[in-house]
């Protein structure tokens, strides 16, 4: 009886210096992977501290970005807006910088001009701005940024509450304002936004800062004096104090 040949070829192993070549090629492009979402490799990673310590020691010089959208009743029907935001963390300042039916590039440079004006522009002495991976924050918008001296610092996907306080402000005027009303036309909606803004620094409380008023302190309590009640929006946003007379 015959033996049957083995015909199966043996694979032969790289030559050295291909393996070499598909060994740098492999931790480059894990390098770039990660350095792409923001993260640094391991061992550096381990040497940094953690976000939280990082936002307390950047307080006053770091701010979060971030948009919302509102459904508003026009003739036409319902027109979606996408309104704009930063939000300074140190002192929880909020500045709506705009709103717009269908924002894009150019309008996200004028945007960037305006926050980073030299006179008045909420951004003049920041150094980081919080970001997510929305389109909205194009390449052009960034390097505007990064010209003006503020890094911005772009999260991992799917992390909103690595943002939290951009997150917080969007649940607070969602629901003590915008998800109350119906807002009939764009200036309509404006309205209530600078309604809410005006409320939420100077007659809202904040429990992350010791139930303070952002803007402004209230006058010294007579306790026999009238409680008073200041109203707006018809009495939807409401600040109550007592007559310091």
């Amino acid at each position: 009886m015959g033996r049957t040949a083995n015909t199966a070829t043996t694979e032969k192993p790289l030559p050295l210096p291909l393996q070499f070549l598909a060994a740098w090629i492999g931790m480059w492009l894990g390098e770039h992977h990660l350095s792409q979402h923001g993260i640094e490799p391991a061992p550096e990673r381990k040497r940094q501290y953690s976000w939280a310590t990082f936002i307390k020691a950047h307080l006053g010089v770091i701010a979060g970005m971030d948009f919302f959208t509102v459904e508003v009743v026009t003739p036409f029907g319902l027109v979606r807006y996408h309104v704009l935001f930063v939000v300074d963390i140190g002192s929880r300042i909020v500045e709506v910088v705009g709103l717009a039916r269908n924002p894009g590039g150019a309008w996200m440079k004028q945007m960037a001009r305006n926050l980073l004006d030299v006179d008045d522009g909420f951004l003049r002495g920041k150094r980081y701005l919080i970001l997510d991976w929305d389109p909205l924050y194009t390449q052009e918008f960034r390097q505007m940024l990064r010209a003006a001296g503020v890094k911005p610092l772009l999260l991992p996907a799917r992390s909103p509450n690595l943002n939290a306080y951009a997150e917080r402000f969007v649940l607070s005027i969602k629901s003590e304002c915008l998800d109350r009303i119906v807002p009939l036309g764009e200036k309509h909606l404006r309205r209530a936004i600078a309604e809410y803004l005006a409320h939420y620094h100077g007659e809202r409380n904040h429990q992350g800062l010791d139930n303070v008023l952002l803007k402004g302190a209230p006058a010294p309590a007579n306790e026999n004096g009238r409680v008073l009640r200041r109203e707006r929006l018809d009495g939807m946003l409401n600040f109550y104090h007592r007559d310091a007379a």
